[in-house]
């Protein structure tokens, strides 16, 4: 049976506190998938666990684009095998519950699925304080100024058309600013987008591999970019080199 979607997971020394992410996920998605656990080095923590996980549908991946967040959601997009890529975290926090739905609102025609936890029935349950004000924020403003199609542009926890991602690239080297970056480029393109609400639980082991200090000002440049008239694909990876290489872009 064909993967219909790939799962793709940044992982750092997370050991075996991947384990219960990982049964969680196996015994929620029912679409034909694969895992695709990506470090950024051999010797991390999260490989020798997965590789007596004892699943064929999960398996490690070692990102050679650079360290980082970015590069390896970047390395294993370009490793998956589904036409539906569904990026989320290894820290727990997402309920994979919900990535049939997603992937299926792909399915159906949207670019960009995203779980939102700013709309309906949405919730985030713990955080930092200052971090949560500043993503309810920009999610909820993006979604009634820039009508980007989700109240929660920021939140990793996204499904995309493996096509569409193909097409426009990803600019991004850093942070986890990929799904605000796809999420507006969407918006440019006038490219359809939809929302589930989700419930997102902060980690109940380990420390966030967020920094803030680093990866906000990217966020915010992102941000800008998807307020703006209807581009072309070329016109928007001109704007995203522009972007990412911190130069004023149009």
């Amino acid at each position: 049976m064909s993967i219909r979607v790939s799962i793709v997971i940044p992982a750092f020394n997370e050991g075996e506190a991947i384990v219960p992410v990982l049964d969680r996920i196996v015994e929620a998605v029912s679409l034909p998938f694969e895992v695709l656990i990506v470090v950024d080095f051999p010797e991390d923590t999260t490989v020798p666990v997965v590789e007596s996980y004892g699943n064929e549908h999960v398996r490690t991946v070692v990102n050679t684009y650079g360290r980082g967040p970015a590069n390896a959601i970047r390395y294993g997009i370009d490793a998956a095998e589904g036409s539906v890529l569904v990026v989320t975290m290894a820290d727990g926090s997402d309920d994979p519950r919900q990535i049939d739905d997603l992937a299926r609102l792909v399915e159906r025609g949207v670019v960009v699925a995203a779980a939102s936890r700013y709309s309906g029935s949405g919730q985030q349950v713990g955080g930092p304080l200052f971090k949560s004000l500043m993503s309810r924020t920009a999610g909820l403003s993006l979604g009634l100024l820039a009508r980007v199609g989700t109240r929660d542009a920021t939140n990793s926890f996204k499904a995309y058309s493996a096509e569409f991602v193909k097409e426009v690239g990803i600019h991004s080297r850093y942070g986890f600013e990929i799904g605000l970056e796809l999420t507006a480029k969407a918006r440019r393109l006038r490219r359809p987008v939809a929302e589930l609400p989700t419930i997102w639980l902060d980690r109940a082991e380990g420390e966030s591999n967020f920094k803030m200090r680093q990866w906000v000002p990217r966020y915010l440049r992102w941000y800008a970019f998807a307020f703006g008239r209807t581009l072309s694909v070329a016109q928007v990876r001109r704007a995203a080199e522009s972007i990412e290489a911190n130069k004023p872009s149009k």
